[in-house]
């Protein structure tokens, strides 16, 4: 294990050393019928370090009233009781399988298998299209962000040990919901250890967000806005990735003019997984730094 605080360890030679006797060393992946009512694994990794282990589960939301898919990405397998876990919020027309930028879950696995990160994991629901708030009643997505998710993770052995993640990150619209959502864990008095929003849908005007139809009116969206509600964030420490060439960047500069956050980077890029993944390092090195250790590390 990686001794932080004390001798580092790598954790992939104890992986390896721990896989010598199986049989099926390597990378499994697997696929679960409609006859298993919750698990589908779709990636695991046994053995050789450095190799997410990805899964994903349908689960009834009572916040959402509906099913949505759960997806895990580990950086490991045996897993420490209580990894502490980082949602991760899709954008709009998104999903949970799809919020990842490409490269997030290797980059995790290998830099906690080096030692480079305290272990983590990161989680991803279902939230809609709604940017992640009660748009149409009995839909509530943020709800299911405060209520169904640390059930769920609880119920895993995941977070803390009343499942509540340690921090929320999101792209896009999910970048919105991410400081949406810090916003609501300060309110309940449980502030999140960061926030990192990568191209946040923050736009300067309604007659554009209107166009998303993701919220009823002018006036409730200011009243959800992460821009004209920075002060609501505390002390979160934040952190925002925005392209210099994104339709989002002048509501990104804006936001990092008034909160100040902690990570502030406009670089080169548009909206799209090509600067998303380019920044994969940044926003892991972010995390990574507030991160609490988990059990038996």
């Amino acid at each position: 294990m990686a001794g932080f605080g004390g001798v580092r360890v790598s954790r992939r030679s104890l992986l390896v050393a721990g896989a010598a006797g199986v049989a099926t060393a390597g990378v499994v992946v697997g696929a679960a019928t409609r006859t298993l009512p919750l698990l589908d694994v779709i990636g695991a990794a046994v053995g050789g370090g450095g190799e997410p282990v990805i899964r994903t589960e349908r689960v009834w939301s009572a916040a959402r009233g509906t099913d949505v898919d759960l997806v895990t990405v580990l950086p490991e397998e045996p897993v420490s009781r209580n990894l502490p876990v980082c949602l991760l919020l899709h954008g709009l027309r998104g999903n949970a399988k799809h919020a990842a930028p490409t490269g997030l879950a290797r980059a995790l696995a290998r830099r906690v298998s080096d030692g480079d990160l305290p272990p983590f994991a990161f989680v991803a629901v279902d939230g809609g299209d709604n940017y992640w708030h009660e748009n149409h009643v009995g839909d509530n997505s943020m709800a299911m962000l405060l209520d169904d998710v640390p059930r769920w993770l609880r119920a895993r052995g995941l977070g803390d040990s009343t499942g509540t993640p340690f921090a929320c990150a999101g792209v896009s619209m999910g970048g919105f919901g991410a400081l949406l959502y810090a916003r609501r864990r300060q309110e309940l008095r449980r502030p999140l250890s960061a926030v990192a929003a990568v191209s946040p849908g923050l736009l300067m005007s309604w007659r554009e967000m209107s166009t998303r139809r993701a919220f009823k009116s002018n006036q409730e969206w200011a009243s959800l806005d992460p821009l004209r509600n920075v002060e609501k964030l505390g002390k979160t420490p934040v952190g925002i990735w925005c392209g210099t060439e994104d339709h989002f960047i002048e509501g990104a500069r804006k936001f990092i003019r008034l909160a100040a956050p902690e990570v502030a980077y406009t670089g080169p890029g548009g909206h799209g997984d090509s600067f998303y993944r380019g920044v994969v390092p940044s926003v892991l090195d972010f995390l990574g730094k507030h991160a609490p250790v988990a059990p038996g590390v």
